[in-house]
């Protein structure tokens, strides 16, 4: 579910940035954000629920098959967000970091609406992130580990 609304998010992102770019800022300006997704212990499928309840956004999920993030990727990220596990034992030993774990229920065989629940609890974490990046200060209420 965070890949998704990170790709949205993303997306209207760049989109803002094309325009600013147009107004003047520099390209180095509206490109700063890279986004990696994977799992630390990734299911073999996404769940049928997450599907169902993505979808209702526009969300098309029914072909993805989640990834294991590497450590070389991990090795590469300022920030690791995690959704309830913590990245403690997957991250290198060298890697300097910030990892965040926003402590959400594991959507499997949730009903639907507590899936929902969990998906605007997401896209709302992850618009915060995104305007305390672009504030270069912490988000509100964020916790770390």
């Amino acid at each position: 579910m965070a890949t998704a609304f990170a790709e949205r998010e993303a997306r209207e992102r760049r989109e803002a940035s094309e325009r600013d770019e147009r107004h003047g800022a520099s390209e180095r300006e509206a490109e700063q954000v890279e986004i990696v997704t994977g799992g630390t212990d990734p299911a073999a499928h996404v769940h049928d629920e997450v599907v169902e309840v993505m979808a209702e956004r526009d969300f098309d999920l029914s072909d993805r098959t989640p990834r294991e993030v590497t450590h070389e990727e991990l090795q590469a990220c300022n920030y690791v967000i995690t959704m309830g596990c913590s990245a403690k034992d997957v991250c290198p030993a060298t890697w300097s970091g910030e990892n965040r774990d926003w402590g959400l229920d594991d959507p499997d065989g949730q009903d639907l609406d507590a899936v929902r629940a969990i998906r605007d609890e997401i896209e709302e974490r992850v618009k915060a992130l995104f305007d305390e990046l672009e504030r270069g200060r912490p988000a509100e209420g964020r916790r770390e580990t």
